[in-house]
C-alpha cells in the first residue's frame, strides 16, 4: 500500500543541525556513522542522513568536547565496541 516516508536531511542540514563541518561528515561516512544514503540525480549523488544519523552525530561531538578521542566518543555514542571499523582519531 503505502510506504512510511522517514524524513532525510542533506549534508548541509546535518552541518548545521549538529555543528559538524560538512568535511568532516563526509570523513565520517562509514567509519564513523554508517554511510548516509546516496540519492543519484543525474551524474551527483547526494547524502541524505537519518534523524537517527543526526542525534549520533551529536553525540558523538558532545563527547569529543568533553574531551574524549573520536574512537572513545564513537563507541561511547553507540554502545559498540569498534574492533572492525576503522576510525582516525583526527578526522
Amino acid at each position: 500500500m503505502f510506504e512510511k516516508y522517514e524524513k532525510t536531511f542533506s549534508i548541509g542540514d546535518a552541518s548545521e543541525l549538529t555543528g559538524v563541518s560538512q568535511k568532516k561528515l563526509r570523513s565520517w561516512g562509514g567509519k564513523c556513522i554508517p554511510e548516509p544514503e546516496r540519492i543519484v540525480c543525474g551524474e551527483r549523488a547526494y547524502r541524505r542522513y537519518t534523524q537517527d544519523q543526526i542525534n549520533l552525530i551529536a553525540k558523538i561531538k558532545e563527547y569529543q568536547e568533553q574531551g574524549f578521542t573520536l574512537k572513545s566518543a564513537v563507541q561511547k555514542a553507540t554502545g559498540e565496541t569498534l574492533s572492525k571499523m576503522e576510525v582516525v582519531n583526527n578526522a
